[in-house]
């Protein structure tokens, strides 16, 4: 009998129930032109493998100045041209750049000092998101980026697919000939000891696939494992926008990130680590 008095009132719950709120990625997807920019084709680089992948990546010069310019000048020098990949750790890097350490590097790259693997966050526009976070006093992003801060400096998180340059150790902080990416869950542990130059933006993949380096820390133990590097050239071929950081799509999206409520969640999280609110890109429409 209980079941038959309460069965309406059920039915008049479903009825005024709200509907499925939408996902992240439809978030994305219906975003207006205006929560889109342009990212510089300055700011593209192409690596292209000896099998015929392209991995599209972008620089930031505003959070490594002298390493992003080491980087423009080693792309001009076509250094990477027929160097390799030369490490892949499960879960940590993909690394890449001259085995046999040998090669000349070209005239006038610059020395950074560790005081620029930080920068100043006033003037960045930064948007704390409300969330905790266990490597910094506050996150969130600025300028379709991802930012870390302690209240005065800021920097870039090693989130997956992030790009760094691997260094020996301090005071050396890497010429940028050795360049690495994120493949796995976000070793923070690294942020503000190792230059954060960019982001893959394309292609990704490509390096995650890869087989695992047998060595230690996954470097290829014989060269022929080494995955050979066709070219690292300036630009792309296809033209990419990030979202705007500031816009009300990305508001939305970052906040559907962190409080799931279509149609396969029953328990929102109620919150988000940074890495897990990466800011999207699209290739632009036709």
């Amino acid at each position: 009998m209980t079941k038959y008095v309460f069965a309406p009132f059920a039915l008049l719950a479903i009825a005024a129930a709200p509907a499925t709120a939408p996902s992240p990625a439809e978030i994305v997807s219906s975003a207006p032109a205006a929560a889109w920019q342009d990212i510089a084709q300055e700011d593209l680089l192409e690596m292209t493998l000896a099998n015929g992948s392209v991995v599209t990546i972008q620089l930031v010069h505003e959070f490594a100045p002298v390493h992003v310019a080491n980087i423009r000048k080693l792309v001009a020098a076509h250094f990477w041209d027929w160097t390799s990949i030369n490490r892949v750790q499960e879960n940590y890097v993909v690394q890449w750049g001259d085995a046999s350490e040998k090669r000349p590097l070209p005239v006038g790259l610059g020395t950074a000092a560790a005081s620029d693997y930080v920068r100043p966050l006033r003037g960045l526009g930064f948007r704390a998101l409300p969330y905790p976070d266990p490597y910094a006093r506050r996150v969130g992003h600025a300028g379709g980026w991802p930012i870390a801060s302690d209240g005065k400096q800021a920097w870039l998180p090693h989130c997956f697919g992030m790009v760094g340059v691997g260094r020996n150790l301090a005071p050396d902080t890497g010429s940028g000939a050795e360049l690495y990416v994120v493949n796995g869950h976000a070793p923070r542990h690294l942020d503000r000891n190792i230059a954060v130059v960019g982001r893959v933006v394309d292609g990704i993949a490509a390096l995650t696939t890869l087989p695992r380096g047998t060595g230690a820390l996954g470097f290829y133990e014989r060269a022929e494992e080494r995955i050979s590097i066709a070219s690292i050239t300036a630009g792309s071929r296809s033209r990419w926008q990030v979202m705007r950081t500031e816009s009300a799509s990305f508001a939305s999206y970052s906040q559907a990130r962190a409080n799931r409520h279509d149609a396969f969640f029953n328990i929102p999280a109620g919150g988000a680590d940074i890495c897990n609110i990466p800011v999207p890109i699209r290739k632009v429409p036709a």
